[in-house]
């Protein structure tokens, strides 16, 4: 009986620390969340106004009194100053701690719901259709000493896709270094993670995708994984690659025109001379600024500077440069795709070749799709129909996530913006602010990494034509 107490005792203890551990890893990675959080807040301020990350210091906008490490602690800093500067009492936004917050949790949440959370612990389904429980992707169950690179990489995405929301959200504009942040990480740590796991003794030792990650799922679509593809997308992705240089090189050099040069002078000249129509309009006038939105400020109306390009009248023009430019990736891809297959026949990739194909052509269909709409879009229309800093965000998505993730989050972008628009329409005031396309792609991306397993079943569902009630079907 004494033994039988001890045991279940020892039993009891056992689970309380395994709580205690699950709870010190949720806290541990909300608190990096935190931080990034905070980080993003410094991105979010200071890259709109050309300053340095690093320097300078951080410090009070009102009285620019350098804070100190008190000052800077993520959620709880503002929380003991109880919003306002220690030194001069101004205001602090909310906004901080706020994003700080918001970071945590997202990076937390993920972190619950993609290594704590069993199987079937969260449970979804289709409309007339069986439970579907399979939430969590399949590299996030197996052991997560084997997978934590890839969901560093997810990290790096989500925190790149907050940063790219808050700045485009307010200038309209999307730093290239942030998606390129997010690329170069999925470049180096997928690749390096294949390396690692191809002579890892539970990967089964080296050699090709199948064997050496059997069971292992890799999180991206790669070669071996695409039917069809093999050496091909091997060879296509650098021969892509280095068209890209190519044609970086050419505009370098001056063969081939920037696009949208010349836009900085257009907006300065078209400014002044909305400015001079609102002053020919006289007080309560209602001139040619009115009709054409001028004084909208941050309304979010053509006539603001966040807005001008809308009315930039050479659009389709710069699209006949990013034909041109576009002109080496395509010839050079086709080119190395053939050459792949002659030189690799039937003999296996290796795993970190493999890996590093599936990120380059998650690289260039998730880019390479927004591109192609941005340049129909631009040529049927007249103007800019998405700008280049999408381009780069999906580009960065299906580096880190795989290809199908990146097509899946843009096309489900324009539901996101008609959910937007519907919001606009019940919610009136600051809801109904015109969005740019930027943050519609990134709230798209987080909900595919959720619902990935509930989307497939329900595209497969409507393809397929499964009828109500059937269970869930097994994707090959």
């Amino acid at each position: 009986m004494r033994t039988a107490l001890t045991s279940t005792l020892a039993m009891h203890d056992y689970e309380i620390y395994l709580l205690a551990a699950k709870v010190m890893w949720v806290f541990f990675v909300f608190c990096f969340g935190a931080c990034v959080g905070s980080l993003i807040n410094v991105l979010a301020y200071r890259m709109p106004l050309g300053l340095g990350v690093v320097t300078p210091p951080s410090r009070c906008p009102a009285c620019e009194t350098r804070l100190t490490w008190r000052e800077n602690i993520p959620v709880l800093g503002w929380v003991l100053l109880r919003g306002r500067c220690r030194f001069c009492k101004s205001r602090i936004s909310p906004e901080y701690p706020i994003v700080e917050a918001f970071v945590g949790v997202l990076f937390a949440g993920f972190f619950v719901l993609w290594y704590l959370a069993p199987a079937g612990a969260v449970t979804l389904s289709w409309p007339g259709s069986a439970p579907w429980s399979a939430v969590k992707p399949e590299w996030a169950m197996n052991d997560p000493w084997v997978s934590w690179p890839t969901f560093v990489v997810v990290l790096a995405l989500l925190g790149s896709l907050v940063a790219m929301t808050l700045i485009d959200a307010k200038t309209f504009t999307i730093p290239l270094s942030l998606p390129w942040f997010a690329t170069v990480v999925a470049l180096v740590v997928h690749p390096v993670h294949a390396w690692w796991v191809q002579g890892h003794p539970m990967a089964g030792g080296p050699g090709g995708l199948r064997h050496a990650a059997a069971g292992f799922n890799w999180s991206i679509p790669t070669a071996s994984s695409v039917a069809g593809a093999g050496w091909w997308w091997v060879g296509g992705g650098i021969g892509a690659v280095v068209g890209l240089g190519v044609s970086l090189l050419m505009m370098r050099v001056g063969l081939i025109g920037r696009s949208f040069a010349d836009y900085a002078e257009w907006e300065a000249e078209a400014l002044k001379a909305l400015e001079k129509d609102a002053a020919a309009g006289g007080e309560g006038g209602e001139g040619e600024a009115a009709e054409s939105g001028g004084g909208s400020g941050g309304s979010g109306g053509e006539g603001s500077p966040a807005e001008m390009w809308i009315q930039y009248p050479h659009a389709r023009r710069e699209m006949v440069r990013e034909l041109a430019f576009l002109a080496s990736p395509v010839l050079l891809g086709l080119l190395g795709g053939r050459l792949a297959v002659g030189w690799g026949g039937e003999a296996a990739i290796p795993l970190w070749l493999d890996v590093l194909s599936g990120v380059v052509m998650g690289y260039l269909i998730g880019g390479g799709g927004v591109w192609a709409v941005r340049i129909g879009g631009s040529l049927g229309l007249g103007r800019e129909a998405m700008g280049l800093g999408d381009v780069h965000l999906m580009a960065a998505v299906g580096a880190c996530v795989g290809w199908i993730d990146a097509v899946l989050a843009f096309f489900g972008a324009a539901f996101v913006g008609v959910f937007w628009a519907i919001g606009g329409r019940v919610f009136r005031g600051g809801f109904q602010r015109a969005m740019p396309y930027g943050p519609y792609l990134a709230v798209a991306t987080v909900l595919v990494l959720l619902l990935k397993p509930l989307i497939e079943y329900g595209l497969t569902a409507f393809v397929f034509r499964v009828p109500p009630g059937s269970p869930p079907i097994n994707l090959p």
